[in-house]
């Protein structure tokens, strides 16, 4: 063997030690993350592909220096609790919590851990944070509506339907503590119901009954039970022939009426900036809380025909999405 190649094999073999050395030595980052819906639901992987791209623009890449523990409570609050005191008991280095129910399970379950928080109506009123400037405490992240926005929600449903005179707003109390702030809302200048709904059984009857009420309509409000019962909803509202309106695209695209509200999946992708930024040493309590910039209004021309409903010329130019 020529010297030079043995100097190349040894010098090549002293350096495998230094090399894997080096390779261990990046920290893996443990991120929790406890979703609404179930693994298996398109919107859900949307909204998981969305948060990871951006994560790796920022610099961590799921297998190398980030690891996530994946959580999802498929519309179920009983399972929704216990994967919460499972992942604090794993002790991540930050936890990702998708909407008001799971953040509060996990608020009751740790005053530590870092938790990012999105898709929250109303985090200030709801005593998760002090304010959105000063949020103190673990928590910080990012909220998906404003309370007032019901009223335009009854707006639209007007545009649709002429002649409608009353609303209802159906909910699960135990999920959407928030719902009598986008009542006050809906309220003004429209007679208006709450309906709290708590399981298959009652949002039948639910929208039933409000079907059976002249020139009515349907407001759903966002909460991990209804999106969790999303088709069912919006089966019994096409069979009943009730004009609704949801929070989601997600809900249009299992065959309801219209939607108006935040890109969910753009909602997520924002969701990265929190978890860098407290990956890399800064406190929930010192990164204001970001609200929605991005709404999204979209249509369903196939179950307006189905309800006898012409949508107007204008409200089609307006939306960013229309269903054939």
């Amino acid at each position: 063997m020529r010297r030079r190649e043995f100097i190349g094999l040894v010098g090549g073999a002293s350096a495998w030690p230094f090399g894997a050395r080096a390779q261990q030595s990046v920290r893996i980052r443990r991120l929790g993350l406890l979703m609404t819906m179930a693994e298996t639901e398109p919107e859900a992987q949307a909204r998981l592909t969305s948060l990871r791209a951006e994560l790796r623009q920022l610099g961590w890449t799921e297998g190398y220096n980030i690891k996530i523990d994946y959580r999802f409570a498929a519309g179920d609050p009983g399972r929704l609790r216990s994967a919460a005191v499972e992942l604090v008991r794993m002790a991540p280095d930050a936890i990702l919590a998708n909407g008001t129910a799971i953040l509060s399970a996990l608020k009751q379950e740790t005053q530590s851990i870092p938790i990012v928080f999105v898709l929250v109506p109303d985090p200030v009123g709801d005593g998760f944070v002090n304010s959105l400037a000063r949020p103190g405490g673990n928590l910080s992240g990012l909220t998906n509506f404003e309370c007032p926005m019901g009223g335009k929600w009854v707006e639209l449903l007007k545009e649709i339907t002429p002649g409608l005179s009353q609303v209802s707003l159906i909910f699960n109390p135990e999920t959407a503590p928030y719902a009598p702030k986008f009542f006050q809302s809906v309220a003004v200048g429209s007679e208006a119901a709450l309906v709290p709904v708590r399981s298959e059984a009652e949002i039948k009857r639910a929208v039933e009954n409000i079907a059976g009420k002249s020139n009515s309509g349907l407001i759903v409000l966002p909460d991990l039970f209804t999106s969790g019962h999303r088709e069912l909803i919006v089966t019994e509202a096409a069979r009943c022939r009730l004009p609704a309106i949801y929070p989601f695209r997600f809900f249009v695209a299992n065959g309801g009426l219209l939607s108006y509200g935040v890109d969910t999946v753009d909602i997520f992708r924002r969701s990265a900036f929190f978890i860098d930024r407290i990956l890399k040493g800064e406190k929930p309590a010192d990164l204001p809380v970001q609200n929605p910039t991005k709404f999204e209004l979209v249509i369903n021309q196939k179950t307006a025909k189905s309800l006898g409903l012409t949508i107007p010329d204008k409200l089609l130019a307006q939306a960013d999405e229309v269903i054939e």
